[in-house]
């Protein structure tokens, strides 16, 4: 019924359609490959979980409560100016600190540090933290989240690489942080 040229021209057309279809999936795999398998191929590097510098122990005055950013040690090329962490640094007395992640704990909108006041306030909810981070009123159920750190050197540095935690955290690698 049907003559040699149009089954061959068919099969040809079928052939050439599996061997396209073939190149698409292909070219789906491999990016959906490298995003299943990127945990085992990229490996956590050394710097995952890491004691990231503040700054001077001078740069924060006794007494005062500054912002301060630190470099996400777990970045990507792509991350750019999101590698850069803010976080609140306040200087108790001494070397004794404590260093609050910049987010409420509440629904995680930035808080802002107001010196006249005393007051962490979250614009988002009217959360409102005492300066030591504890919660003072509005919806979020506890303090601001600390960041375990140390003053080594004459720098602050907190662990960075993790999520903070509320209030002092547990030792890390054997050591103490300075807010337990």
């Amino acid at each position: 019924m049907f003559d040699k040229v149009n089954d061959s021209r068919r099969g040809f057309l079928v052939k050439l359609g599996m061997v396209f279809n073939g190149l698409v999936a292909s070219a789906l795999a491999v990016p959906v490959g490298r995003y299943l398998l990127s945990s085992v191929t990229r490996g956590r590097s050394n710097s995952y979980l890491s004691w990231v510098s503040l700054g001077q122990v001078s740069d924060f005055p006794e007494g005062e409560t500054r912002l301060a950013t630190f470099k996400n040690p777990n970045v990507t090329p792509t991350d750019g100016e999101t590698a850069q962490i803010p976080c609140w640094v306040r200087r108790v007395e001494g070397e004794q600190f404590q260093v609050f992640a910049v987010n409420c704990a509440h629904l995680g909108c930035p808080v802002r540090w107001f010196p006249q006041s005393g007051l962490f306030m979250c614009p988002c909810h009217g959360g409102v933290y005492y300066r030591d981070g504890s919660r003072a009123s509005g919806p979020p159920e506890r303090g601001l989240f600390e960041y375990p750190h140390k003053v080594d050197n004459g720098l602050v540095t907190i662990h960075a690489g993790e999520l903070p935690t509320p209030g002092p955290s547990a030792a890390l690698n054997g050591e103490k942080p300075s807010c337990v």
